[in-house]
C-alpha cells in the first residue's frame, strides 16, 4: 500500500484560526514534526477540495464551527526528519463559532491562543509558512492604509 507524503507527495491543507490577533495552534504528537505547534489541518481526501478539507480538519481537530475561509498561502514541506514531503493549501480565518477544545488527544496534545509576537516553539514548517503569510498580509494592509 502507498502512502501520500511518504511514498509520494501527499497533498495537505491547513487552516490558519485568528481571534482577536493570536492564532490558534496545537502541539502535534505524531510525525511529521512531532513535538511541534502546527495549525489544524491534515490530508486532502481524493474529489475533496482543500478548502473543504481544511474546514473539515479544523472542526475535527479543535470543535470549533467554521463558517467562512480564505485562501492564504501555498506551503511545501520537505521533511528529512521523518522522510515526508507535503504540498498544502493553507487557508485563514476569523469567522467561527464555540471554543477550542482537545478533541484528539491522541494526535494533539495541547491546544491554545498565541499572540504572533510570542509564539511557542518550534513551530511546524507548514505552521511558520502560514505565520509568515499573515504577517506579510498584515503589513501590505497597514501599508495600504
Amino acid at each position: 500500500m502507498v502512502r501520500p507524503g511518504i511514498d509520494f507527495p501527499g497533498f495537505g491543507c491547513g487552516l490558519a484560526i485568528m481571534r482577536d490577533g493570536k492564532l490558534l495552534l496545537c502541539k502535534r504528537l505524531k510525525a511529521p514534526e512531532a513535538g511541534h505547534w502546527n495549525i489544524v489541518g491534515g490530508k486532502v481526501d481524493h474529489m475533496e477540495r482543500s478548502e473543504l478539507a481544511a474546514r473539515r480538519e479544523a472542526e475535527e481537530e479543535s470543535g470549533l464551527s467554521i463558517r467562512s475561509t480564505r485562501f492564504l498561502c501555498l506551503s511545501e514541506q520537505l521533511i528529512e526528519a521523518d522522510r515526508q514531503h507535503w504540498i498544502s493549501m493553507i487557508y485563514v480565518t476569523d469567522d467561527f463559532a464555540g471554543e477550542p477544545q482537545l478533541t484528539e488527544p491522541d494526535k494533539l496534545s495541547d491546544i491554545g491562543w498565541y499572540d504572533l509576537d510570542a509564539l511557542p516553539q518550534p513551530l511546524s514548517r507548514f505552521a511558520a509558512d502560514a505565520v509568515r503569510a499573515i504577517r506579510a498580509q498584515t503589513k501590505a494592509l497597514a501599508g495600504a492604509v
